[in-house]
């Protein structure tokens, strides 16, 4: 065990006192928290949390892939309206 003596800075201690107040934990074991989290490897520390995937339903734009689909079908319609006007 390593026995130390430390001077912190008076924001520090405001910190320090409220976090063994709201989770009730000693000094020194808040203390050792705090250095073990802050000195932790950083291949040890966790992962982050991953999300579910979720449907973001109906997109408000056409797909990018699908826009040649989308200028034939505009052309088709226009041809017919054309062909159709002019056959009269």
């Amino acid at each position: 065990m390593f026995y130390m003596r430390a001077t912190v800075d008076a924001d520090v201690e405001i910190y320090l006192r409220e976090a063994v107040q709201r989770e009730g934990k000693s000094f020194k074991e808040l203390i050792n928290d705090v250095l073990r989290k802050a000195l932790r490897p950083a291949h040890a520390k966790k992962s982050p949390r991953l999300l579910p995937p979720r449907s973001l339903g109906t997109p408000l734009c056409p797909d990018p892939l699908d826009l040649s689909d989308y200028a034939d079908e505009l052309e088709a319609k226009d041809y017919t309206e054309h062909y159709n006007r002019h056959k009269k």
